[in-house]
C-alpha cells in the first residue's frame, strides 16, 4: 500500500515528505481477515445448533381449567336368566339313530318349557354335532355314532330358573353348562349412573375451589368413560345330582350387578 504526505502547496515552497509504509497495510488486513472469520464461525454455529434467528424465549400459558373426575354407581337385580343345556348320545348305531336321540330330547326340553310360559321362540338350539365313534382295532373301524347339542333357554321371570334346570335335565338333558344372569334394558340405569357421577365430579369440584382459593365457572367440557356396559353374571355349570333333584334341587340365585359410569368436568377458573 502507498501512502503519500504533502507538506505545503506547491513544488516552489520545497520538497514534498512522500513516505512508503507496509506496515499499517498488514495491520488492516489482520483485523479485516478476524472480522470475517467471526462472522463466519458464528453462522456456522447457528446453522449446527438450529438456532432460530432473532432468537424468542416464551414461557407457558397458565392453565384456565379444573378437571375434576367423578364416579356414579347403580346396582340392580338382574331381569333375564339364560339357562344352556346340553344333550349326549353315544353307542347309536347310525347317523339317523343318533339324530332321532337327540330330537327326541329336544323335542321332551321344548314341550316342558312351555308348560311353564317359555315360549318356543326362547330356546335356541346350538352346537349340534354328531361324529363317528371308532373301535380300538389297527383298521379303525366304526363302531358306531355319538353326538351332541346345546340347548339354551331364556327367560325374564329369574324365579323360574331353578324350575327350568330341573325341568330340561328331566326331559333327558344330561349336561347342564351353566346360566347367565343379566338386565334385559340396561339403559335408563346408565343414565342414573351418570346422574351420580356428575354429582360426584361437582361436589369434589366444590371441595376443590375452596380448598385452593378459587372461583368456578361454567362447564366448559365433559368426557365419559365407557365403562364397557353391565357385566353378565355367569353360575357355574350345576351338578346333575343337584339338577336332577338330589339333595333338595337346584337353588340358583341371580344376585345383583353393579353398573358403573365414571365422568371428567371441566371449569372455567376465575
Amino acid at each position: 500500500m502507498l501512502i503519500i504526505l504533502h507538506t505545503g502547496h506547491n513544488l516552489e515552497q520545497g520538497p514534498s515528505l512522500i513516505c512508503y509504509t507496509h506496515s499499517m497495510d498488514k495491520k488492516l488486513l489482520r483485523t479485516y481477515a478476524a472480522l470475517v472469520g467471526i462472522t463466519l464461525i458464528g453462522l456456522l454455529l447457528i446453522k449446527e445448533l438450529d438456532i432460530a434467528y432473532p432468537l424468542e424465549v416464551r414461557t407457558a400459558p397458565r392453565s384456565s381449567e379444573l378437571s375434576v373426575m367423578g364416579e356414579g354407581k347403580v346396582e340392580a337385580v338382574p331381569d333375564t336368566a339364560t339357562v344352556t343345556v346340553g344333550i349326549s348320545v353315544a353307542n347309536a348305531a347310525a347317523v339317523a339313530d343318533a339324530q332321532a336321540r337327540i330330537n327326541e330330547v329336544n323335542n321332551k326340553i321344548i314341550a316342558s318349557m312351555k308348560e311353564i310360559n317359555i315360549p318356543a321362540a326362547d330356546i335356541k338350539t346350538s352346537n349340534y354335532s354328531i361324529y363317528p365313534s371308532y373301535a380300538n382295532e389297527p383298521q379303525q373301524k366304526i363302531s358306531g355314532y355319538s353326538g351332541n347339542v346345546s340347548v339354551t333357554i331364556k327367560t325374564k321371570d329369574v324365579s323360574k330358573v331353578s324350575e327350568v334346570v330341573t325341568r330340561a335335565t328331566a326331559a333327558g338333558a344330561n349336561e347342564v353348562h351353566g346360566v347367565n344372569f343379566s338386565i334385559d334394558n340396561p339403559d335408563s340405569l346408565r343414565e342414573q349412573a351418570r346422574d351420580e357421577a356428575i354429582k360426584n365430579a361437582q361436589e369434589q369440584a366444590q371441595r376443590l375451589a375452596k380448598q385452593l382459593g378459587i372461583r368456578l365457572g361454567k362447564v366448559t367440557n365433559i368426557i365419559e368413560a365407557d365403562q364397557g356396559g353391565v357385566m353378565p353374571y355367569y353360575q357355574k355349570a350345576v351338578s346333575m345330582d343337584a339338577a336332577m333333584g338330589g339333595g333338595g334341587g337346584a337353588n340358583i340365585e341371580p344376585g345383583s350387578q353393579t353398573i358403573t359410569t365414571t365422568v371428567t368436568l371441566f371449569f372455567e377458573k376465575r
